[in-house]
């Protein structure tokens, strides 16, 4: 049973006392963007958050907007009164808070671990934490603001969950409570699925940024109305496509169009970062067209050698003029 004795504890006696059957109390250590959500939304359906830990100010404006009444705590104490505790912690941090709180006998035997992170499965917290907890990785593969807006984003978001033999009904639910869908991820395929929800999501961001910078340097002035449509019914037609589909690729790659790719290039010569990025997806493209039948191994090969070799960049590189 949880240690009722610290203040995190004391600030929710009469709460506590009333909780439904089935119903859990939650400590929050890493009151970020996620955690403060997740918090707010398992707290929603009826779970207790007893204490949370928060340091810098706007961790602790999230707790006060999301989860208001909630006590401030010290790490240690917000573990020793949850039954339940998120670990939302950025990455790198995990395995060292989870061990710095064994280290100070904070975790018990049967305590369900719950971390966010999309890169991680159970074992950061298995080898880092007390033996005997009850690892869960329960990644939301969405963005946060931190606000409350994200509460109802959370409804038919996806959660990639990975859980101990026997516990994985445990998360799935912690999932389905919050509104969300859980699809299992095995331990040793969570990188590989982080890196995909980044070079899909995060990937294309620097992309948009970039061609909106090119927009905006020879004088549009609303680059996103030019790029918008574009950029909508390209990603929308991606998604639309089984996977390794092309149909809806278009461009002067897909049409073997080697003189416009060489234009292209000699547009970017003073951009180096675009220009690297643009040589770099220039080829896949073309691997894609090949693989997928849009272009012959002729036209491939007159793009491949327009692209030519790939230049790395030069630290102290710019866009200026030469």
């Amino acid at each position: 049973m949880p240690d009722t004795t610290g203040p995190a504890a004391r600030g929710h006696e009469v709460r506590g006392n009333t909780r439904r059957p089935g119903r859990l109390r939650i400590g929050l250590v890493g009151a970020g963007r996620v955690g403060a959500v997740i918090a707010a939304a398992l707290r929603e359906v009826g779970h207790e958050v007893v204490a949370a830990s928060a340091v810098s100010d706007a961790s602790l404006a999230r707790v006060e907007a999301l989860l208001p009444g909630v006590p401030i705590a010290p790490p240690d104490e917000v573990v020793r009164a949850a039954e339940l505790v998120l670990l939302t912690v950025p990455d790198d941090e995990i395995a060292a808070v989870a061990a710095g709180l064994a280290a100070v006998e904070a975790w018990r035997p049967g305590q369900l671990v719950v971390h966010t992170s999309g890169r991680h499965g159970i074992a950061i917290l298995a080898d880092a934490a007390t033996p005997g907890i009850v690892p869960l990785a329960i990644h939301p593969a969405m963005t946060f603001t931190g606000t409350s807006m994200d509460r109802a984003r959370l409804h038919d978001a996806v959660f990639a969950v990975t859980a101990p033999p026997g516990m994985l009904p445990i998360a799935q639910a912690l999932v389905v409570e919050m509104g969300g869908e859980p699809i299992v991820v095995e331990e040793w395929d969570r990188p590989a699925y982080h890196a995909a929800l980044v070079h899909g999501a995060n990937h294309v961001v620097t992309a948009v940024t970039q061609a909106s910078a090119m927009l905006a340097r020879i004088g549009i002035e609303e680059p996103a109305r030019v790029l918008g449509p574009l950029t909508h019914a390209s990603v929308d037609g991606a998604l639309r496509e089984a996977p390794g589909a092309v149909a809806t690729l278009t461009g002067p790659v897909v049409r073997g169009d080697a003189g416009t790719v060489a234009a292209h290039l000699e547009a970017l010569a003073r951009q180096p970062e675009a220009l690297y990025a643009y040589r770099a997806m220039a080829r896949v493209t073309a691997d894609l067209a090949l693989s997928g039948g849009r272009i012959g191994p002729a036209q491939y090969a007159d793009i491949i050698a327009t692209l030519g070799p790939d230049a790395p960049l030069v630290a102290g590189d710019t866009d200026t003029e030469a």
